[in-house]
């Protein structure tokens, strides 16, 4: 596929949901590091009545939101990113009806033949192969030092004062391989904030949407007398600010996306167990990924300091996403 000259017009398409449209956000802002582009996010939703239909059987007059599609004599968009399940429909349909105008790129596996689509990027851990797949440690995001920067200069009088070794906690919840029973909870506050206390650090700690109440309360209980700062919910998110702040990085093993963000910053990552359901499957293979690439080792209870590549995963995604559209 050839594009004309002028900026790389980029559809981004999404549920809405945040961590999934970081995602398709994420590969579209790494695309337009590498040539100028303008992005246009679009969230879809589909009618109740229809949103349990298989892919094949929905058409855009089932949504319940404006449709992603250009409406009769709007242009097409040169390239359209899209991720999750409720996307695909409509990204088969743009691929079909652009005539090859629009360039699809799925994000995740879309548990389709990704021959459907221009071209899917997956993270490696999925397993996914093909043709036209192209396989990254985690998932696209958002995440480089300028965001970074910027966003700890919104908390640059509160973080700056904290001791160091600064230690980022990001603490997930329950999910259909993991478990945050309030036990494993204290027992993990606990080693937390020996290793806080024996470095003479200090302790910065996010919670997110599915950590269990029970959960957050007893690490909150168990940590408040820690230096630091235990964001309570309440304002803007200092996520990134924390990492940038940090000298280590502390993340549940219960999410695939804070392991590989928390790689990008080039800081050491410790893996922190969680309460397993079921064997951890692609989580292990993440982990094992990065491992061998020098960014993440299971938390052992000391604050060990050592050196790897930052990991720069979308941005590779994003130059392939370039060369297989001749750009």
């Amino acid at each position: 596929m050839e594009v004309g000259p002028g900026p790389l017009r980029i559809a981004v398409v999404s549920d809405g949901r945040i961590g999934m449209e970081n995602q398709a956000l994420g590969l579209a802002e790494a695309v337009a590091r590498l040539t100028p582009a303008i992005i246009e996010t679009r969230r879809v939703k589909w009618r109740p009545a229809f949103d349990w239909l298989p892919v094949a059987l929905k058409a855009p007059w089932m949504l319940a939101s404006a449709s992603p599609l250009p409406s009769d004599g709007e242009a097409w968009p040169d390239l359209w990113i899209a991720t999750g399940r409720a996307t695909l429909p409509l990204s088969l349909a743009a691929r079909r009806l652009s005539g090859g105008r629009t360039f699809v790129v799925q994000t995740q596996d879309p548990r389709l033949d990704p021959a459907l689509f221009d071209m899917v990027v997956a993270p490696a851990h999925d397993g996914l192969t093909g043709a036209n797949v192209v396989s990254i440690t985690g998932s696209p995001h958002r995440i480089t030092p300028e965001v970074l920067a910027q966003a700890a200069s919104a908390f640059a009088d509160r973080l700056g004062a904290l001791p160091r070794p600064r230690v980022a906690v990001l603490i997930g919840g329950k999910s259909r391989a993991f478990d945050l029973t309030p036990a494993h909870a204290a027992s993990l506050a606990d080693r937390i904030a020996e290793a806080v206390r024996t470095s003479a650090g200090s302790l910065l700690l996010t919670f997110s949407r599915r950590t269990p109440e029970a959960a957050k309360t007893v690490m909150t209980e168990r940590l408040a007398d820690v230096p630091g700062w235990i964001w309570d919910g309440e304002g803007t998110n200092p996520l990134f600010a924390f990492l940038d702040a940090a000298d280590h990085i502390l993340v549940t093993e219960d999410s695939a996306n804070m392991a590989a963000e928390a790689a990008s910053t080039g800081k050491p990552v410790h893996v922190l167990p969680m309460v397993a359901l079921k064997p951890p499957g692609k989580f292990a293979r993440l982990h094992a990924d990065l491992e061998a690439k020098g960014a993440l080792r299971p938390f052992d209870g000391n604050l060990e300091r050592w050196t790897y590549a930052p990991l720069a995963e979308t941005d590779r995604a994003a130059r392939d996403v370039l060369k297989r559209m001749g750009r």
